[in-house]
């Protein structure tokens, strides 16, 4: 049986860095001093230095908070679900097409495309953004599409082991794969602190893979999904009436942490050179290195992609694989891991060509 591979990635990003507006509008959005203390204390712990978003910030003069230039959230009136949708299908399409050009695809790849499989949980219409990479890209109205929707951060794993079941059945298959989130559009205006932190994380971004039996980049080896007993409930995203509402547990770094160390991940560790391990935040990069007993330095670019760019969902562990991509050498062993709803781990073996 043919072998996938994982041949090369493009990331993109909106222009608009936020993060230093956010930290501000936020920590004036929680009106009890005690909560605003807490989160300074807490965004300066974060070890992120910059998150980007499709929307742009302006300060509002001789006031400490921040909106959009569209006033898409300000205080006391953020957007409804409707609202928050019709600025997704404006400003998605846009990021998808600078990821996509981002990989540079000649004539020759971009006809011998086969399959497109989108990963996002952050926006939905129809036709999407399957239609609209079709459109772009010039490709043939017979390419399979797939969108794997709502998964949350561990998406861009399971799409992955799709293509690599593509590619296994058929080793003329070529997979084109977009993972793209607009997480920003989904902040909510709320005095629970817990809440206001997960928020203080999230960004926008975009990958775009290419997957084939061509030896090149990094060979697909495994897969396998892991799901944390009892921890159902902490980390769901349910669609509201104001948005895509979020619940990130601050009890999943421990629960991740117990996990990995019980599991079968701890015992064949010794055999992996390199940790593309997504980025939820630092709290979650710490869990994993105290699991599986790792060196220091084990996640630095997990905690790099963390730093530059914040938590893209799915996206984000395709940015952490592009920057060991570029620097992996060949018969170096790895394993990619993403966290998400379920409590879930899903883990991806490779190594590099």
């Amino acid at each position: 049986m043919s072998t996938a591979y994982l041949n090369r990635i493009a990331t993109a990003v909106p222009e608009h860095d936020v993060h230093d507006a956010f930290v501000v509008f936020a920590e004036n959005m929680l009106a009890e001093p005690r909560l605003r203390a807490i989160f300074r204390r807490m965004a300066d712990r974060a070890e992120i230095a910059h998150r980007y978003s499709f929307l742009d910030p302006k300060m509002v003069p001789g006031q400490f908070s921040a909106y959009d230039a569209n006033e898409f959230y300000r205080r006391g009136n953020f957007p409804d679900t409707a609202r928050r949708m019709e600025l997704f299908e404006q400003s998605a399409p846009v990021l998808m097409r600078n990821a996509v050009d981002g990989l540079a695809l000649n004539e020759k790849e971009r006809s011998g495309i086969t399959h497109v499989l989108v990963t996002c949980c952050t926006g939905l219409y129809a036709p999407g953004l399957d239609f609209e990479i079709i459109d772009h890209l010039g490709l043939s109205a017979s390419v399979e599409r797939t969108m794997i929707g709502f998964m949350g951060c561990y998406a861009a794993i399971n799409a992955l082991k799709l293509a690599r079941h593509i590619v296994r059945s058929d080793p003329q298959a070529s997979v084109l794969m977009v993972n793209l989130e607009l997480c920003t559009l989904h902040f909510q205006e709320t005095q629970d602190l817990e809440q206001v932190l997960s928020f203080l994380v999230f960004a926008d971004g975009a990958a775009a893979s290419l997957i084939t039996a061509r030896e090149q980049g990094f060979a697909l080896d495994s897969f396998k999904a892991v799901m944390v007993p009892e921890t159902r409930g902490l980390i769901s995203w349910k669609i509201r009436g104001l948005g895509f509402d979020m619940l990130l547990s601050g009890q999943v770094p421990t629960a991740l942490s117990r996990a990995l160390r019980e599991g079968d991940l701890m015992a064949e560790r010794d055999g992996i050179d390199l940790w593309a391990v997504h980025p939820g935040g630092r709290s979650i990069l710490d869990a994993v290195e105290r699991g599986l007993e790792l060196p220091a330095d084990t996640l630095a670019a997990s905690r790099k992609v963390l730093s530059c760019f914040g938590n893209m969902s799915s996206a984000t562990v395709m940015f952490v694989l592009q920057r060991m991509m570029q620097q992996a050498r060949a018969g170096q062993r790895g394993c990619a891991m993403s966290f998400g709803p379920g409590l879930t781990a899903e883990t991806m073996r490779f190594h590099a060509v």
